[in-house]
């Protein structure tokens, strides 16, 4: 399934008293905040459109003004509200690469054509991603190499692989 909005960070507090934001970032590089222009806070009645005015970085968080707060009463409202970036202003993205929201959910079939399972999660290593797969109420873990993950297909929707010797045993 193809997304259209990607979450890029969660507003965890405020920041001094002009209504600026602490957000926690949810994206493989925090540095992607210093492009940013606009992006959407989920909120409980629905998605907010707002324009980033300021960034600033503080330890691992980061720091953010916008023009739908002025006052830290009016950000207050915003703490745990998940921040969204469109498609189209996402990270671009490489040859081969995908974005890992587009991946969750995908069936997974083995070379043979036996439906294995769904992608759960991608987890990100130092070495190489793995993909999580739900099979059956258990999860296995498959190193994101070429001699394991033959063939993803998003529009389709799904993950073809290869199952390695001993790659199932617990």
């Amino acid at each position: 399934m193809i997304n259209e909005f990607f979450r890029i960070g969660v507003i965890t507090g405020t920041h001094g008293i002009k209504g600026e934001f602490k957000v926690f970032p949810t994206t493989d590089d925090a540095r992607r905040y210093d492009s940013l222009k606009s992006a959407f806070l989920e909120t409980k009645n629905g998605r907010v459109e707002f324009n980033v005015k300021g960034v600033k970085y503080f330890k691992n968080m980061v720091i953010l003004a916008t023009d739908i707060t002025s006052s830290i009463d009016e950000a207050m409202q915003y703490i745990n509200c998940d921040i969204y970036v469109s498609r189209e202003n996402a990270v671009p993205l490489e040859e081969d690469e995908h974005y890992i929201a587009d991946l969750i959910g995908l069936n997974v079939f083995t070379d043979s054509g036996e439906n294995f399972g769904t992608v759960k999660d991608i987890l990100q290593t130092g070495a190489n991603d793995v993909y999580v797969i739900d099979a059956d109420g258990r999860e296995y873990l498959f190193p994101s190499i070429p001699e394991c993950i033959l063939d993803i297909d998003i529009e389709r929707g799904f993950v073809r692989v290869h199952i390695m010797d001993g790659l199932l045993d617990l």
